[in-house]
């Protein structure tokens, strides 16, 4: 056994308990099979807790304990066959509970397309009042600001900040599903949202468009 061996490392370097974790995961046998079955025991909680937090609106049910199940299973064989880059620098479970956590993510974004009733690319700037929280009383004094935000989209953004932006802004498809399609994760998504928002303020606010009540929302 050597320094690169998990076993041995576990030995000396973790806290007692993800060593512990560690030790019986690299090992065979019985205490190998009674570990697996309690991590994917925790895996399916994280995963069914974690997809109700991210799909509560269109997964329930069945179909949402088939998610967390499929996530949960997939993470323990990523989880096993990583176990050697584990390097102690957080507990063990709460790095495990990130593949599962990237799982969910993948599979909530995959179901959501295989039901969807939306294309990620269709525009209907018709729901943008809605989409921002307008009063429908007031929604006639935001012809000129809409017509001016559609214009910014389309040439001030990038093609992606577009993409992204009429997905998740305009149609309301959840990050999740975006992120999937694109094949990115939720950070990257985010991060390019950011940056597509602050470009459109900016925009609309040179323009002498953007009033203080409405900057919030975009």
């Amino acid at each position: 056994m050597g320094p690169e061996d998990p076993a041995f490392r576990a030995s000396a370097e973790l806290d007692p308990d993800s060593a512990e974790w560690v030790r019986a995961l690299a090992g065979t046998g019985p205490e190998r099979d009674d570990a697996l079955a309690r991590l994917h025991k925790l895996l399916v909680r994280v995963a069914r807790r974690e997809a109700q937090r991210r799909a509560r609106l269109y997964i329930a049910g069945r179909e949402l304990d088939d998610v967390a199940h499929q996530a949960a299973s997939d993470a323990l064989m990523a989880i096993t066959a990583r176990i050697g880059d584990f390097r102690g620098q957080s507990r063990f479970t709460t790095w495990a509970c990130k593949f599962v956590i990237f799982e969910v993510s993948t599979k909530v974004g995959r179901h959501f397309w295989r039901h969807a009733a939306v294309a990620m690319d269709a525009e209907d700037w018709d729901r943008l009042p809605d989409r921002l929280g307008l009063e429908p009383d007031r929604v006639s004094e935001w012809n000129d600001l809409i017509a001016a935000l559609h214009r910014a989209v389309d040439t001030v953004l990038s093609d992606r900040q577009r993409q992204i932006f009429i997905a998740v802004v305009l149609n309301g498809v959840p990050a999740d599903a975006v992120a999937a399609e694109l094949g990115t994760n939720r950070n990257a998504l985010y991060k390019a949202l950011f940056d597509a928002r602050r470009k459109l303020r900016a925009d609309l606010a040179a323009n002498g468009y953007l009033a203080a009540d409405t900057s919030r929302r975009l």
